[in-house]
């Protein structure tokens, strides 16, 4: 898509802004981060190629940051393996794009992961049943609820959703539209708002592959703009975490906040702004969250381990 000046500008000032964060800078960022009073966790997407230089390099820095914050947890937001996903619960894969890639000790926490579009190439039903034998590998189904503690008096509940059949697969990708059409939409969405509704906790978190809006390669998801969006802004959802993109950004749709985190292996350039859009980089990296009683810190951190970008989310009365 072709920038006017206007987004260029936009686009180049983002950019400066980012180059402009040291390294040392984010190392003070880190300690103060680094609180017994937030839960602390990492988030990346698209990733799984088999330990390729770019998804090494982001692996590293994932670990030395989770050392850093005692990150509790990892959420994979989608496109574990490329580029078909995974045949089996033996599938090579695990071990070449997982097992052997995401070694530092932070790292060996609980992973929560969803499916992405690739991942519905292969066996979906191979990636849950990996659960099972896994110390750490968390997919109990395709979509599903956690609720993790931050405090004594403060939960966060996380929504686990499954983006791929609310979406338009690629050209490329029609022999794979029998995967999706087992699945009942209408279905998860009734689950969705259900489990929005009945929540108490004061932080509500959802999770996708696919992003509501975007200014990257694959843009806007409609379904998910019409039909999940509203559901968000309904029931109080502070923040939207997905991948899809292969880039790192950030949106916000009323008091929603969007963060892109796809980061995780071959990043695309092109970023365009949208009247949604506060950051956009094309870059490799992931997304470190500090989630606190009041707030939810989130830093954009590229494979170098730079300090991309900050973004601080109110909970909101």
């Amino acid at each position: 898509m072709n920038q006017t000046r206007r987004q260029f500008v936009r686009t180049l000032f983002v950019a400066t802004q980012a180059a402009a964060l040291t390294p040392a800078f984010a190392q003070r960022l880190f300690a103060a981060d680094a609180k017994s009073s937030a839960l602390n966790f990492l988030l990346l997407g698209d990733w799984g190629r088999n330990g390729e230089k770019d998804q090494m390099a982001v692996a590293t820095q994932m670990g030395l940051t989770g050392e850093k914050l005692n990150a509790k947890f990892v959420i994979s937001v989608g496109d574990n393996f490329y580029e078909d996903g995974v045949s089996s619960a033996a599938d090579p894969q695990w071990q070449s794009s997982f097992e052997k890639v995401y070694t530092a000790p932070s790292l060996q926490v609980p992973w929560q992961v969803i499916l992405g579009n690739h991942d519905y190439h292969g066996n979906c039903d191979a990636q849950i049943e990996y659960s099972k034998t896994s110390q750490r590998w968390n997919m109990p189904a395709r979509y599903f609820v956690r609720s993790e503690k931050i405090d004594a008096a403060t939960t966060a509940d996380f929504f686990y959703i499954d983006t791929t059949p609310m979406a338009e697969l690629d050209a490329g990708e029609a022999k794979y539209h029998g995967h999706v059409k087992t699945q009942d939409l209408t279905k998860q969405k009734a689950w969705l708002e259900s489990a929005l509704a009945v929540s108490t906790a004061p932080w509500k978190i959802v999770v996708g592959h696919h992003p509501v809006y975007s200014g990257g390669e694959h843009g806007d998801t409609p379904y998910i703009v019409q039909h999940i969006l509203p559901l968000m802004q309904k029931y109080g959802v502070q923040a939207y975490f997905n991948g899809h993109d292969h880039d790192l950004q950030h949106l916000q749709a009323g008091k929603v906040n969007l963060f892109c985190t796809g980061g995780g292996s071959k990043p695309r350039k092109q970023i365009n702004t949208t009247p949604h859009t506060k950051f956009g980089l094309g870059s490799s990296g992931f997304i470190a969250a500090a989630l606190a009683a009041d707030t939810l810190d989130v830093q954009m951190i590229d494979d170098k381990g730079k300090l991309l970008y900050t973004a601080s989310v109110p909970r909101h009365a």
